[in-house]
């Protein structure tokens, strides 16, 4: 038996389902896929993220007495390839965004392929309401899966000592400029291990719950880059954090944060048409002025705290998650614009990017998804910034030209385009007139889906 390990999101030795489920001879792969690669832009940093994380996964199995072949190609093409060389059967973890399901199923007619749910904690098939349909409200899924998140460890997979290193040429490995990219800075947390970060996060979670919402502070555990690419296993995290020396209620809500994850990838796979659909099925009227999304986009939209997310997003490939609601909330309620042209622009930016939490978070924003809350939602991003940034901390730090301008302005509307010293951009339009035509739209589109 001559097996392939096909690394893809789960890049570790440390808990891996198909380093554990191996046997005998085994050819560890990773595919730099070209189909994916060539639509990216030049400077995308997470290629830079994964490029390093690849060589260092390189090196971890080469400690095990493995080591890791490195492909440029279209992913059929090497599996042809590694047919026609006597290779057996492929194990991998299952990817469930589209394009991957969809490759996977074209690399199946080569090779065999075995799956296993390792980028999460549940198969999304093992939860079911008792009429065996999903849920589409996360308390009720939450509370469905108390036995597991009440629990104080997950059992982790532990990896064997007896596999053989096939003999291949393991020598090949592409540089950057290889693969039509050009290397990237990266923010100095991701040089830092998972374990680094939950060490970090640990003297922080006292206060998790209070500050977490509060973007001038660096608050988060930072670990979601290294949870999508797989460096650390949704196990081994939440294990890491329930053994932390912290308040239960702290500890709780954070692995309440990793279910949400669980939930966004389990409604994306039970209802993969919401990846390009509204899942509550109404039709909303949206604007399609290019020119105000091309505004919010650059972060030229006149409403301070939306600008320095947005510019942020495009110098650091980063957004705090109360930011991601504010800006998607803006976009979708007050311009009125398609979610998908947002979630769309935000999969091209966010170094964490997951289709999944992306397009469910995206859904959420825009009141077409799934959603417990009998409300319609509008943030006022105003308030917004008047409540978690009250000294305008993280504001101007990024939108140099307000350094002097008193908070209160800032959270003002229309106050920095009051100031004649300031060339700020007007505002796109009128945040109580353009939450009132929202509210409107919605009412028709809802009315209009009940009849």
């Amino acid at each position: 038996m001559k097996q392939v390990l096909w690394f893809r999101r789960d890049l570790r030795v440390v808990d891996s389902e198909i380093l554990a489920n191996a046997k005998d001879e085994v050819l560890p792969i990773f595919i730099f896929d070209k189909n994916i690669l060539n639509k990216l832009p030049k400077d995308d940093k997470r290629v830079t993220f994964i490029y390093k994380t690849v060589l260092e996964l390189k090196e971890n199995l080469q400690k095990i007495g493995l080591d890791l072949a490195i492909f440029y190609s279209n992913p059929k093409d090497v599996f042809i390839d590694l047919k026609n060389q006597g290779f057996d059967e492929v194990l991998t973890s299952i990817d469930f965004d589209i394009y991957a399901k969809t490759r996977d199923e074209e690399c199946e007619k080569i090779l065999p392929i075995k799956r296993y749910t390792d980028s999460f904690l549940i198969h999304p098939n093992d939860v079911l309401k008792a009429d065996k349909t999903p849920y589409k409200v996360f308390t009720a899924f939450y509370n469905s899966l108390e036995f597991l998140h009440s629990s104080n460890n997950i059992k982790e997979f532990e990896t064997p000592k007896n596999l053989k290193k096939s003999k291949f040429d393991y020598s090949f490995i592409p540089t950057l400029n290889d693969l039509g990219l050009k290397k990237q800075d990266l923010p100095d947390f991701l040089y830092k291990s998972a374990d680094e970060l939950i060490d970090i996060f640990s003297k922080k979670i006292e206060n998790y719950q209070e500050n977490r919402d509060y973007f001038y502070l660096d608050a988060s555990s930072n670990l979601s880059v290294h949870l999508r690419f797989g460096l650390v296993s949704a196990r081994t995290l939440f294990n890491k954090i329930k053994r932390l020396n912290a308040p239960k209620k702290q500890i709780d809500f954070f692995i309440r944060e990793l279910f949400w994850r669980e939930f966004y990838n389990y409604i994306l796979y039970h209802f993969p048409k919401s990846q390009f659909e509204n899942l509550n099925s109404i039709k909303v009227n949206w604007n399609q002025n290019e020119d105000d999304f091309k505004n919010w986009c650059e972060g030229n939209t006149g409403v301070p705290i939306i600008d320095a997310s947005m510019r942020y997003l495009n110098q650091t490939g980063l957004m705090h998650n109360r930011l991601r609601m504010v800006t998607s909330s803006y976009l979708t309620k007050n311009l009125l614009i398609d979610w998908r042209k947002g979630e769309e622009y935000f999969a091209l930016k966010l170094l964490d990017y997951e289709a999944s939490s992306n397009i469910g978070s995206w859904q959420w924003a825009a009141s077409t998804g799934v959603d417990a809350v009998p409300y319609f939602r509008v943030f006022n991003p105003y308030l917004q910034s008047k409540k978690f940034d009250k000294d305008a901390i993280f504001i101007k730090t990024v939108l140099k030209d307000l350094k002097n301008i008193s908070p209160k302005i800032i959270h003002t509307e229309n106050g920095v385009q009051e100031d004649i010293f300031l060339n700020y951009p007007r505002q796109i339009v009128g945040i109580n007139y353009s939450r009132n035509r929202a509210i409107m739209e919605f009412k028709r589109a809802n009315s209009f889906n009940k009849e």
